[in-house]
């Protein structure tokens, strides 16, 4: 899986872990469009995800405020409530500052 190619830090990161429910239905379609949907937002870092019996996604973000405006975002609030009543058993999302980071590629 390739990882977020980030800027120096500091930027900002939310990290959403869930558990999912059975329900399989349009979960792909919705996951796909909501990554593309943030693409698209202004301070979009990139993003990086795994699933195994908890899933745990991480979009970057270069500030707060970018943060509050996709979270404010129509189709971010509908794709919310489809995981509430579809999707997701049960959920957190927790936001910090990245203040360091550094990496190794082979």
């Amino acid at each position: 899986m390739p990882l977020a190619n980030t800027p120096s830090a500091p930027y900002y990161a939310v990290i959403f872990t869930s558990v999912r429910t059975d329900v399989e239905e349009g979960y792909a379609a919705m996951s796909d469009a909501m990554v593309a949907s943030a693409a698209a937002q202004p301070g979009f870092l990139g993003v990086e995800s795994a699933r195994e019996e908890v899933g745990i996604t991480v979009s970057y973000w270069d500030s707060l405020e970018a943060i509050a405006a996709w979270k404010r975002d129509g189709a971010h609030l509908a794709a919310q409530k489809l995981g509430r009543d579809n999707w997701y058993a049960a959920y957190k999302t927790r936001i910090c500052k990245v203040e360091h980071d550094y990496s190794f590629f082979a």
